[in-house]
């Protein structure tokens, strides 16, 4: 049964259609997903299901007393009560059971009152304990816990909270409150990865249903059962996770492509009838079709190809508002040879990062490396080695020394103790989150000509709308360009330098999914070194070969070689061991200070392990010298040989032993630099 459904749902703003034609169904018990680029009226679309906002056309039907959870992208929360207090409000008809219970319990220190004070007891407390009355302040620590508070912050009034923190105890008391359904608006814009994390079992777990608008595509991949992609011309249903999404959305594209090919054929022989016999003896025929392609070409020219190849060719002319007469047979070709394929997706960035000249092979090393400020460092780390076509991903919690870290590779910042060596022949593009190389008060012409003045303003402009800058936006100043808009100018910029090592900061902050996928792609395909920080999974899990975590609490930056999934499946592992018996959402919180010393014991034993390795190899190498000079002067002695037959024959063995020892060397040689 729906809890929620809409027909036909249109919005528009004075002339501009938002979107129209939406029709959808909310089941109860599903997690669904709403995709599609910015601007594209997914949020207005949230505020027209819950009745906030009124559709320009088309009707909503909610379920009879349905109760909505709402939590928009910023959080408009008031009062001077406590951050606790907030969350106790999603108790309250609880905690008036609880004082009835207190009244009762009083009433039974009366001995006139004690009979009907127990009789009523009973059951009230039996209706408490199902309702979860003597666990809901456990609930609510391990909800805040989970959303990434400190106990600390349980008694700070909401006025002391940043409007990040409002917006995570907003989403608390929607998840105490148990709401048939859960509406959310970009719902992990304020939270790190430990608490995204908490959240997506939260929901995975719940059996409630609910209705997402988010960028992140690992939390769609976790969480939703399925997704809506919306466009201009309506929206589309999808089965499963982000992921099945993305295959399911493939093949339909495929299949409209044949589609459209097959019924374009098919109009085409059409045509070719009626011209073959509108003057012969089928003429009647012939006519009858030609009103019939008449109909059909004004009705796909009305309604667009997208929208009628999900329906029968042949029938969509009685949807659309066409002429009573027919067209002339040349015309109807003509119209027929027109029409283009649909759009495998909407207009979206066009990209291309191409690197520069080849840099060495190693791109980077640290050897005992703190980074920080005088008098705060804010972690050292184990000894680093970045090679070249490797993407290295940095994750860490806001504030651990990520974006700073970057800037002590640019040279920006020096070290605080320790060596960072950069290789040889790298020219280095920096993509920086705050986007500071942008310049305020240029315009988006102005920007692009400061890193490409070879290129015409004609030439500038059709660039330019490659990343969606189109008409007189090309002449706006940086300054009046929103946090996306900003972001893809400075991609603009970094895809003109053409370097072989890339440093990008939050490079997917303020996309929307399918802008995201397009970067993931051009990463994928980047013929140079990428280090990358973000809090996108999806992107990481993608591209990364090593990720590098910076631990926050212990203020040390490990290193994990392996892809984002295998990391997770080593710190899943990690803290079953820790916590046989908890729940993965209990883990994930409370096994960071065990986990952290887990990892230092474990990184003194790599410690001494690398030590050993190193002293080996350099014994190796020691070795392989003295054989190399050793095996030149035996080649010397037999390109002269003695007159001895039997001292040549010993030379001869001793070359071939000296040679095979040496082989068996570089082959240990390989292996323990491989280790």
């Amino acid at each position: 049964m729906a809890l929620l459904s809409g027909s036909n749902l249109s919005k528009s703003f004075g002339s501009a259609d938002i979107f129209k034609g939406v029709t959808l169904s909310v089941a109860r018990g599903a997690r669904i997903a709403i995709v599609g680029p910015n601007g594209i009226g997914k949020t207005t679309l949230l505020r027209i299901l819950m009745g906030l906002d009124e559709p320009s056309a088309g009707s909503v039907q909610r379920a009879k007393n349905l109760s909505i959870g709402f939590l928009p992208q910023e959080a408009d929360l008031s009062g001077v009560h406590s951050l606790w207090e907030e969350c106790l409000g999603a108790f309250t008809e609880l905690r008036l059971r609880e004082a009835d219970l207190a009244n009762l319990e009083a009433a039974m220190s009366d001995p006139a009152r004690l009979d009907e004070a127990l009789q009523r007891y009973g059951p009230l407390q039996h209706e408490f304990e199902r309702l979860g009355g003597y666990t809901y302040e456990t609930r609510i620590r391990q909800t805040l816990s989970g959303l990434g508070f400190d106990s600390s912050d349980f008694p700070r009034p909401l006025t002391q909270l940043s409007g990040g923190q409002r917006t995570r105890a907003l989403l608390a008391r929607l998840l105490l409150s148990n709401p048939d359904l859960l509406v959310l608006d970009e719902p992990t814009n304020h939270l790190d990865i430990a608490a995204v994390e908490w959240l997506e079992g939260y929901l995975s777990a719940w059996p409630g249903t609910a209705l997402i608008v988010s960028h992140d595509r690992y939390f769609l991949d976790r969480v939703v059962t399925g997704l809506w992609e919306m466009s201009r011309s309506g929206l589309e249903s999808y089965p499963g996770n982000y992921t099945a999404y993305l295959t399911a959305r493939q093949l339909r594209w495929e299949n409209r492509q044949r589609l459209f090919e097959d019924e374009k054929e098919r109009l085409l022989k059409e045509i070719d009838y009626v011209k073959r016999n509108i003057s012969g003896q089928r003429t009647l025929q012939a006519k009858g079709k030609l009103r019939r392609l008449s109909r059909q070409v004004e009705a796909i020219e009305s309604l667009g190809v997208e929208a009628v190849l999900s329906q029968n060719w042949a029938i969509v002319s009685a949807q659309a508002d066409i002429s009573t007469h027919p067209l002339g047979v040349e015309e109807v070709e003509r119209r027929i040879r027109g029409l283009k394929p649909p759009a495998r997706r909407p207009t979206q960035l066009k990209i291309a990062l191409k690197a520069g000249g080849r840099s060495g092979n190693i791109v980077l090393r640290t050897v005992d490396l703190v980074v920080g400020y005088p008098g705060e460092p804010l972690f050292e780390t184990d000894d680093l080695e970045l090679r070249r076509l490797e993407t290295v991903a940095v994750i860490g919690p806001n504030g651990a020394g990520k974006t700073t870290f970057l800037k002590t590779i640019l040279g920006l910042h020096p070290p605080l103790s320790g060596e960072l060596v950069l290789g040889a022949a790298l020219d280095i593009g920096y993509f920086a989150q705050a986007h500071e190389e942008l310049q305020p008060g240029r315009t988006l012409v102005e920007e692009i000509d400061s890193v490409a003045p070879h290129l015409l303003l004609a030439e500038v402009r059709d660039y330019l709308a490659r990343f969606l800058f189109t008409g007189d936006d090309v002449f706006r100043q940086v300054s009046t360009l929103s946090g996306g808009e900003r972001g893809r100018l400075a991609l603009a910029k970094l895809a003109l330098s053409h370097n072989n090592v890339l440093l990008l900061d939050e490079p997917t902050n303020h996309l929307d999914i399918p802008s995201q996928e397009i970067l993931q792609s051009v990463l994928a395909e980047y013929q140079g070194t990428i280090l990358i920080v973000s809090h996108d999974r999806y992107l990481i899990d993608a591209l990364g070969t090593q990720i590098w975590e910076i631990d926050a609490d212990h203020k040390y930056l490990h290193v994990f070689k392996g892809t984002y999934s295998e990391y997770r499946l080593a710190q899943e592992t990690a803290r079953a061991e820790l916590y046989p018996e908890a729940r993965p959402e209990e883990r994930r919180r409370a096994s960071g200070p065990a986990l952290a010393s887990q990892r230092l014991a474990r990184r003194s034993a790599t410690d001494r392990t690398e030590h050993k390795r190193k002293a080996r190899l350099a014994e190796v190498e020691t070795r392989i010298t003295q054989l190399e000079e050793n095996l030149a002067a035996l080649t010397l002695q037999l390109e002269s040989p003695p007159p001895d037959p039997q001292r040549v024959q010993i030379l001869g063995e001793d070359y071939v032993e000296t040679q095979n020892e040496i082989e068996a060397l570089l082959r240990e040689w390989e292996a323990i630099s491989d280790q």
